[in-house]
């Protein structure tokens, strides 16, 4: 796939909250709207490969990526055979994004040994290279881009993926993951963004957004090489903290945030638009507003 299919702008968002219907009614929405990709998480929901074997059809253009598809939850030979299929199956239109997940989902949901993440993300990747895949080939090679934060992890996408797609971040450390990365790999992070003007709603609704990650050492351990500290942290997060996080405010707020990302290395930037109710999935009028396609 060419960088240039992925486009500057798609959307993140979980779509277990919808049926499988209005899901596939989203999808042709986002495509419809401009946005080049739409990206969803793997947790305790629906199976990303799966749903995007069904979605995929309904399009015709929209990339789909799996942000992220987690590595215990398939054995490499697996998740490589996914890679192909739906490479083949879409044309050409999917990402495999990977992730090690966090060790309460990995060793206390899935009951597996949670590994070292870069070592265990390597033995991985170098797995599924190596493993027999005997059907027809897409025509290109479906990408690979990890869900990489800090050096070790995204000096491994450099080496062995396509790029990185990091999770829970502000331009900063957009910046610092392109000096990592150097020219070439791809940078596609995610940003949260909230349309609500009122500092306090928008704060409170951003907080509650926020409170899973500030409870996961991965992020965490982010934050801090980004400068953030335990005040930081306590409380549901401090204004600093919640405001690199979450843009909230208006359209005009919001796509300098895009921008900020984009001006500090980003190749394309995954929107997660978060209702202003507060209400699990996406607010479709922000999406809406924000669309490459002006509609």
């Amino acid at each position: 796939m060419d960088l240039s299919r992925l486009g500057k702008l798609g959307v993140w968002t979980p779509l277990d909250a919808m049926t499988a219907p209005q899901a596939a009614d989203f999808a042709r929405r986002i495509e419809a709207l401009g946005y080049s990709a739409l990206w969803h998480p793997e947790a305790v929901g629906r199976d990303p490969v799966a749903l995007i074997g069904f979605l995929a059809p309904q399009t015709s253009r929209l990339v789909f990526a799996t942000g992220i598809a987690n590595i215990y939850a398939r054995d490499p030979m697996t998740a490589n055979a996914a890679r192909l299929t739906l490479g083949e199956v879409t044309g050409g239109r999917f990402i495999l994004g990977l992730g090690v997940s966090h060790a309460h989902l990995v060793a206390g949901v899935r009951k597996h040994e949670y590994g070292k993440p870069v070592s265990t993300m390597r033995a991985y990747l170098e797995a599924m290279r190596d493993k027999p895949y005997m059907a027809p080939t897409p025509p290109a090679e479906p990408p690979i881009v990890l869900a990489a934060l800090r050096p070790n992890m995204l000096r491994l996408a450099k080496e062995l993926a396509r790029g990185a797609h990091p999770y829970f971040v502000p331009p900063e450390h957009t910046a610092r993951a392109r000096e990592i990365l150097g020219k070439g790999p791809w940078l596609a992070p995610e940003q949260m963004v909230l349309h609500v003007a009122d500092p306090a709603k928008a704060r409170a609704i951003a907080r509650a957004n926020m409170k899973i990650y500030l409870g996961l050492p991965n992020y965490v351990n982010n934050l801090r090489w980004l400068g953030y500290h335990d005040d930081d942290f306590s409380n549901g997060g401090s204004d600093r903290l919640v405001d690199a996080i979450v843009c909230w405010g208006d359209e005009k707020a919001i796509t300098a945030r895009i921008h900020a990302h984009l001006d500090a290395g980003a190749d394309h930037v995954c929107i997660q638009a978060l209702r202003p109710d507060g209400q699990p999935g996406p607010d479709v009028r922000l999406l809406e507003a924000l669309a490459p396609s002006g509609s």
